[in-house]
């Protein structure tokens, strides 16, 4: 039986376009790793129902999914791991999958927007004396942006579910046409290649 070859403790830096192309689509596939766990922690903290006692945690987990989903479809080194043509699977209405995939864009930009607040609008207000109708007041109201609902969630762990799958398939073919590409390059070039210390797996 042929040993397990060991996980290496260095690595020779590559860089190359196929190299920043595959830290792209690393990098999206671990986005969307995470879009799949804070679903399923936001599952937990919804329940079926929706209700939930602890609202700054799901306000954040949603904001991370929504972060998280968006980066893989912004250019950048490599550019976009993903676009949309890779949303629809042969079983899925791509038009309505195409219009969830526009909505969690806006509730991105909604959520990251840096000069409003997500959670509630604001509307300042004339407070007026009951009997004299005289201004005796300056009031400010807001009203509360609901909680995402669990239907909203199930559906972002769905996308993000299949879409793990494409960016795995794509890191495969390009970490194989990465090796054949260096596979004959001699220990001499090898070793002018910046040496990057890995630390061990926990």
């Amino acid at each position: 039986m042929p040993e397990t070859p060991s996980a290496p403790t260095s690595i020779r830096r590559l860089d190359t376009k196929d190299a920043t192309r595959l830290a792209r689509l690393v990098m999206a596939y671990d986005g969307m790793q995470t879009v799949l766990g804070s679903c399923e922690r936001l599952m937990t903290l919804l329940g079926e129902e929706g209700e939930t006692s602890d609202e700054v945690a799901v306000e954040a987990l949603w904001t991370l999914v929504l972060l998280s989903y968006a980066r893989a479809f912004t250019d950048g080194d490599g550019g976009p791991a993903l676009g949309t043509r890779d949303l629809a699977g042969a079983e899925e209405d791509g038009e309505d999958v195409r219009r969830w995939h526009q909505l969690m864009l806006h509730l991105r930009d909604h959520h990251a927007d840096s000069s409003g607040s997500p959670r509630e609008s604001y509307t300042v207000g004339i407070a007026q004396d009951a009997s004299s109708g005289s201004v005796n007041g300056v009031a400010v109201t807001s009203v509360r942006t609901p909680l995402v609902d669990p239907a909203a969630v199930r559906r972002a762990g769905a996308m993000a579910f299949r879409l793990c799958g494409v960016l795995d398939e794509r890191i495969g073919r390009l970490q194989q046409d990465i090796v054949a590409d260096v596979r004959d390059m001699s220990r001499e070039k090898l070793e002018r290649l910046d040496l990057v210390e890995v630390a061990p797996a926990p």
